[in-house]
């Protein structure tokens, strides 16, 4: 005789119950990391060494595994793909329309990370390639500007949120100083918006903006210099993590 659900002890629930009476569902993660080569904006992505998508570039990522958190999983791809760490990550979003990989139903947990000029990655694991590929090389923006190369699954969609998600943050917190080197001055940081916003920044409005804004830097000098003028101020990231009111971005 059946026990009514009701009626279960947790541990009889838990004896009876089997996934296996679901659809089956697999979970990957992906990762946008994004960083400023040649004062442009860019992501790293790898070429896919295997079906499906070969020869397609995509986000560095993979399946995650049962022992471990889905940022473990994420970062263990990262460097597994690409020889590559990073400092700060978070979760940007979950992707999974039934058709977004031949392969079955599989949802993606993408995550956004950011840092400064990055060395050059490795290709390892299934990747044919890594490289950092600018924004505008992918047509984000959709100015009418053909895409100079096509990515795999959804990745497209991902990296268009990663990186409206930076370009917002870079309006109302101060991550835009960890685009930066340890210690930076204000043209550097100024550099940053520019980039990620794909835009010019009013340089003296923006200067007060920042130094009038509690813990958004903090001074630690001034760089040496071998030529006339006066040697650049330099800072670090401070302890406030908000900018109230905000930066808006041009336009």
């Amino acid at each position: 005789m059946t026990t009514p659900a009701a009626d279960q002890t947790e541990e009889e629930f838990l004896a009876r119950y089997s996934l296996r009476d679901h659809p089956p569902m697999a979970v990957t993660v992906d990762l946008a990391c994004l960083t400023i080569r040649g004062g442009r904006l860019a992501v790293l992505l790898i070429e896919r060494g295997g079906h499906p998508f070969r020869g397609r570039w995509a986000l560095p990522g993979g399946f995650a595994r049962s022992d471990e958190t889905l940022s473990e999983s994420a970062h263990r791809e990262l460097a597994e793909e690409t020889a590559t760490s990073v400092a700060h990550s978070e979760q940007l979003g979950t992707y999974g329309d039934p058709g977004r990989d031949p392969r079955g139903h599989i949802v993606s947990v993408a995550y956004l990370a950011f840092g400064p000029d990055m060395p050059n990655p490795e290709a390892g694991d299934d990747a044919a390639a890594a490289r950092f590929w600018t924004i505008e090389d992918l047509d984000l923006d959709g100015d009418g500007t053909a895409a100079t190369i096509e990515l795999a699954f959804d990745h497209r969609r991902i990296v268009t949120d990663a990186v409206e998600r930076a370009r917002a943050k870079l309006e109302y917190t101060t991550l835009g100083c960890a685009f930066c080197a340890e210690t930076f001055t204000i043209v550097e940081l100024r550099d940053v918006y520019e980039a990620v916003w794909g835009a010019p920044v009013h340089a003296a409005n923006f200067r007060r903006k920042v130094l009038s804004t509690p813990g958004f830097v903090i001074p630690v000098g001034t760089a040496a210099t071998n030529g006339p003028g006066r040697p650049a101020e330099l800072f670090r990231r401070g302890p406030a993590t908000r900018v109230n009111p905000p930066l808006l971005r041009p336009g």
